[in-house]
């Protein structure tokens, strides 16, 4: 018998269920509802010929990164509101593994910009550098990525769209197509959403806060911040920031530690929801986790170095 008023094991996987029932559903309804919408646009676009156009218009600059011009609906859908709104516009492309995994590691690095920032500032970030470091990072670890994943099919929609299918002819794929993404993310985002429930009800979280304290060393993180670390990798940053404000207010944490963490998770957070999604649709999973572990590990040293060069000036005026 374990210890939750002499509940079971299995008795504890059925509340921990129970519990991420309720807030799954209302992701999962909600998820569906942005999917749908972003979809339909996507198809209507597609449909009279728009999509051909915006992908004709903006694809100078998107193939900067290698990404076919179509690629900015997902990216500016993605920066402005959601992963799941890019996921949405990104699946209704016809992109092959390796711009999806370009396309993954952009908007990771700066969906939900004007949200997110918000919550990083309520923390005590400054917006404008959190802003900056989202935008610019994800802009140039995409160029990058660009320059080092070797070279293939890149822009397959061109063709797509250039076939001008009637409404009859695409009505029936389209919604075919969007059942089957809508059930695919329903079933993720709950099993997700239980996994959770269970790794904290069983106090694995915990336990992972101990094992992780060298490579929490290698990024440059105190380790003090190790718990919060890993609520920002499973439930993203807007829950990792929630939980990041409430230590600041019990003096669990300084503002530097606090400084040094919002670097990190800026670019590298929900590392399991939201990395799951973008290889259900045919990312690389580890390109994407690397390349964003690369960039907030040279981000969160950069920023120790300042903060030493700072102390070494104020020391020296004084």
């Amino acid at each position: 018998m374990d210890s939750r008023n002499g509940l079971s094991f299995w008795e504890r996987l059925v509340y921990c269920t129970k519990e991420a029932t309720p807030g799954a559903i209302k992701t999962i309804w909600w998820v569906i509802r942005i999917t749908a919408i972003v979809s339909l646009a996507i198809y209507i676009l597609r449909l009279t010929g728009a999509l051909n156009w915006i992908g004709r218009e903006l694809s100078p600059m998107m193939s900067f990164i290698g990404l076919p011009g179509e690629a900015s609906l997902a990216y500016v859908s993605g920066y402005f509101v959601n992963v799941y709104s890019a996921i949405a516009a990104c699946a209704s492309l016809n992109l092959s593994a390796r711009s999806v995994t370009i396309l993954a590691v952009l908007v990771m690095c700066s969906h939900n910009m004007i949200v997110e920032t918000a919550v990083q500032k309520k923390t005590g970030s400054s917006a404008l550098r959190i802003f900056l470091v989202r935008t610019l990072s994800g802009l140039i670890l995409a160029y990058l990525l660009n320059l080092i994943l070797p070279a293939g099919q890149q822009a397959e929609l061109g063709a797509a769209v250039e076939e001008h299918l009637t409404l009859k002819e695409s009505l029936w794929p389209w919604a075919l197509s969007l059942l089957k993404l809508c059930v695919k993310m329903a079933v993720l985002i709950f099993l997700l959403s239980v996994l959770q429930q269970i790794l904290s009800e069983f106090g694995v979280i915990k336990f992972l806060t101990k094992v992780i304290r060298w490579p929490m060393k290698f990024f440059g993180l105190p380790e003090d911040t190790s718990f919060l670390w890993i609520v920002a990798n499973t439930l993203g940053l807007a829950y990792g920031a929630a939980v990041m404000f409430q230590e600041k207010e019990k003096g669990n944490i300084s503002d530097r530690e606090i400084q040094l963490l919002n670097t990190h998770i800026a670019i590298s957070h929900s590392n399991l929801e939201d990395l799951i999604l973008f290889v259900s649709i045919g990312g690389v999973w580890w390109i994407i986790l690397l390349a964003r572990w690369a960039g907030s590990l040279i981000l969160v040293w950069e920023e120790r170095l300042e903060f030493h060069i700072r102390d070494k000036f104020t020391k020296f005026a004084s």
